[in-house]
């Protein structure tokens, strides 16, 4: 549990009395280990501080969203800036065209643009455009894949109906023979197939898309009409200065991106090829917050240092050193970790754990020694990180297995957790 008498007890105490649950979404009470804090008080470079002042090296940076660091200095005086000129107006300013020209110009298959503000927007946005240019119904998309939380994809069903999930047919990401079962069974009424840049669900281990299976998802949309989309909200720009595909040379028509964009500010995009401009400028798509300027602003200088600067080979090689010095640390301590996804997003999961109470302890004795790290799901990397602070998460690594040894028979299941992994293993 919390500490007791702490900033963060007493604002889980009245968080229960007026927001459902006491917490919603990925900060969910009871997703994380007891002894997590669910407030912050303020993020600088790799380093978050919870409500009491603990200072951790933020292995999630915000879920994705910091890529160059908290309270980064450009970025955040870009943003500044243009706030002092405006931000919500009528209608946005001159910096939204310049956006989608830096958009276009860095994204391979892009000839357009379109702003929205969180992912689950610019997926369901890349969903009804899809149906606009096919005028069919049925989308594919892989078991287990997170794409948002519409109620058309959200992993959670309360409160969703059959009809919200209609039309959907499900194949095994990376498996061809379960792809061409599906676009079979869709017949002529295929609208999309969707797919991540790589298999990055929760609970389990993640995986790089197979050359293989990228090119037939392309083949099998080029055969039938329907559009390819690829959803980089999680990874794009992590994995890549361009489309993460564009690395095993395949574009898709739609790709949506979110999270790292402007570094924190808010703001997502669907971005797509003269393919799909015609259906894009039919759809109805708004929101009240979506030309915001300040937030463009933030976003033209994060992709001014995404084409300038060496972040992604930096962070590509922190992430490659904490990945070599857990698994010796783990073989020394005799466990069983299996790391899998790119290494700027790794995922930890421990043999032997089928109810994640060794990643539970694991998170904890991490936490409780400054590096704030998830047990189920993916982690990123943000270029503000260093050797240093890779070399202290190590330190903070061995110190956690070694607690974990003494603790592991007496480790309690972690029954909370099971109507989600469930589903995913």
């Amino acid at each position: 549990m919390s500490r007791p008498n702490s900033r963060d007890r007493e604002l889980r105490e009245r968080a229960a009395a007026v927001i459902p649950g006491g917490m919603y979404g990925h900060q969910s009470v009871g997703l994380l280990p007891d002894d997590y804090p669910q407030f912050f008080s303020r993020g600088e470079g790799a380093h978050i501080w919870d409500a009491d002042g603990n200072r951790y090296l933020d292995l999630m940076c915000a879920y994705g969203p910091n890529l160059f660091g908290y309270a980064h200095p450009e970025i955040d005086a870009a943003f500044v800036r243009q706030l002092g000129q405006g931000d919500t107006m009528t209608g946005p300013t001159g910096l939204m065209v310049e956006l989608a020209e830096a958009l276009v110009g860095m994204v391979s298959h892009a000839d357009w643009a379109i702003f929205c503000k969180n992912g689950t927007d610019a997926t369901t946005m890349a969903l009804t455009t899809a149906r606009a240019h096919t005028r069919r119904r049925k989308v594919i998309r892989a078991k287990g894949a997170y794409h948002g939380a519409a109620p058309w994809c959200v992993t959670r069903p309360t409160g969703v109906i059959d009809s919200d999930r209609a039309n959907q047919i499900f194949c095994d990401y990376n498996d061809v023979a379960s792809l061409e079962a599906a676009v079979a069974e869709a017949g002529d009424d295929l609208a999309a197939i969707f797919a991540a840049p790589f298999k990055h669900d929760a609970f389990v281990d993640q995986a790089e898309p197979d050359a293989a299976y990228a090119r037939r998802a392309r083949e099998l949309c080029d055969a039938t009409g329907a559009l390819l989309v690829v959803d980089e909200v999680r990874a794009g720009f992590r994995l890549s200065r361009d489309c993460s595909w564009s690395r095993i040379g395949v574009e898709p028509d739609l790709s949506s991106w979110g999270k790292c964009l402007a570094n924190g500010h808010p703001l997502s995009v669907m971005l797509g090829s003269d393919k799909a401009r015609k259906a894009a400028s039919s759809i109805f798509v708004t929101g009240s917050f979506w030309f915001q300027a300040a937030t463009m602003a933030a976003a033209l200088e994060t992709l001014r240092l995404i084409r300038e600067t060496d972040y992604l080979e930096r962070i590509t090689a922190l992430g490659e050193r904490l990945r070599a010095g857990l698994a010796e640390r783990a073989a020394a301590a005799g466990f069983g970790l299996r790391q899998t996804g790119p290494a700027v997003m790794p995922l930890f999961l421990f043999d032997d754990d089928p109810d994640l109470r060794k990643g539970f302890c694991f998170a904890s004795e991490m936490l409780s020694r400054g590096v704030y790290a998830h047990p189920w799901h993916n982690m990123f990397f943000c270029a503000a990180m260093t050797e240093a602070d890779v070399d202290g998460a190590l330190d903070a690594a061995e110190g956690a297995f070694s607690a974990l040894k003494r603790q592991v028979r007496d480790l309690e299941p972690v029954e909370k957790l099971a109507f989600l992994t469930a589903g995913a293993r």
